[in-house]
């Protein structure tokens, strides 16, 4: 894909983001844009959710792959792709490689979840686990490539990539002319940057505002900066935009276009994944759930109409149960309580009967009767419960204190 150039950026402009939109045609699905009633209430103004997450292979990462891709000489076809990812984008690969007739191998780390491995696998990539973090898959990325003389099918650092990201945005506005604000979760930069070129281009008036993992964050540092800054131990659970480094190319772009940068925290990505599962009946992954984390967190800082693009969906069942469950303890939903009590017949079933009364379900409960701690008639109860809401928890707690118990934890 040949790109014209601007003063200011030598590498990308509107029209190329349109020509990539022509190429994604038939490839690419128009994903849905849903309303939310829970955030448009929250925000006092309409919110919409740009639901990536139903893309084809689970979040945005085909549309750049293939445009990068399709613009590969006869030749680079022939020696074949490689790229490395835990997830997204080592789908996104696999898939346009194959819808390209071009061979992929990608590398992801050994500990990949075992659904995303297999996924890649079936949309016809050779898969090698390498590494345990993804800095290390990506060196024996770097090097097959150097080897076999395969092209390196960067993730986010690319123009072809961002062009095909911004297809994004122009479906964005398509959907939604009066949108005012346009809010996206932030990794390397690609989606951000590719989204700005075409937004910006075509309406500087609309706000677009990045979103971070606050474990996750190198952009701050990088625009306070002037330059791409690395973190040393990036760590979150939103695999999708956990990055330590903003690549070169994206960063030009967003440090011009986007007007803001955002960080959330993680109590905030559990419940934003929760609500968008509860309200929104959308399963998204954690990354993808960063923009919804960021209007909970200050509903009132967005003007409207807005749109959260959730960019991906693809997350690991033993992950979600284990967000779900923070989720709802961070929405008061979940409370684990330790309760010390008298250790006779019939002591559990009273207790039992005092949580029905203020009505809370019991998910576990274990007792503890061999702690040193422990008074010879005495036994310590672990209860984990689904609550109503932070309200409702407090409303447990006096109750139960209120029958005699002691709460010690």
């Amino acid at each position: 894909m040949m790109f014209r150039a601007t003063a200011r950026h030598p590498a990308l402009i509107l029209d190329d983001v349109r020509g990539a939109q022509k190429m994604l045609s038939g490839v690419a699905r128009a994903t849905a844009l849903e309303g939310s009633r829970h955030l448009t209430e929250l925000v006092g103004a309409p919110v919409h959710l740009k639901c990536e997450n139903l893309q084809r292979t689970g979040s945005f990462k085909l549309r750049g792959a293939y445009v990068r891709i399709s613009g590969l000489t006869p030749v680079e076809r022939a020696a074949g792709v490689v790229a490395a990812s835990a997830g997204n984008h080592a789908q996104g690969v696999a898939l346009a490689s194959s819808l390209l007739g071009v061979r992929s191998t990608v590398f992801m780390p050994v500990g990949a979840p075992l659904p995303k491995v297999a996924a890649t696998q079936e949309y016809g990539a050779e898969v090698r686990l390498h590494g345990q973090v993804v800095d290390e898959t990506l060196a024996a990325a770097q090097e097959y490539a150097e080897r076999t003389g395969a092209v390196f099918i960067h993730p986010f650092d690319h123009p072809d990539i961002i062009a095909g990201q911004g297809t994004v945005g122009l479906e964005i506005l398509e959907q939604c002319p009066e949108v005012r604000t346009i809010v996206v979760g932030i990794g390397g930069g690609g989606l951000a940057a590719g989204i700005a070129v075409a937004v910006k281009a075509l309406r500087p008036d609309i706000r677009i505002v990045g979103v971070q993992a606050e474990g996750a964050a190198a952009y701050p540092p990088s625009l306070a900066a002037g330059h791409p800054v690395s973190l040393d131990d990036p760590v979150t659970m939103a695999d999708g935009i956990k990055v330590g480094r903003p690549g070169d190319v994206p960063f030009t772009f967003i440090e011009e276009l986007v007007d803001e940068v955002r960080t959330v925290s993680e109590d905030e990505l559990s419940s934003a994944l929760l609500l968008c599962l509860e309200r929104a009946k959308l399963v998204v992954e954690p990354a993808g759930a960063s923009p919804v984390a960021a209007l909970l967190s200050d509903p009132k800082a967005f003007r409207g109409p807005v749109v959260a693009v959730l960019s991906g969906g693809n997350v690991d069942p033993l992950l979600l149960q284990r967000v779900l469950r923070h989720g709802m303890s961070a929405a008061g939903r979940y409370l684990s309580l330790r309760l010390r009590l008298t250790d006779r017949p019939g002591a559990l079933a009273t207790l039992l009967a005092a949580l029905t009364v203020v009505d809370a379900n019991v998910l576990d409960i274990s007792h503890v009767r061999t702690d040193p701690r422990l008074g010879l008639t005495e036994v310590e109860v672990d209860l984990h419960l689904e609550t109503k809401g932070p309200r409702h928890c407090e409303e447990v707690e006096a109750a139960l204190r209120a029958e005699g118990y002691r709460v010690i934890g």
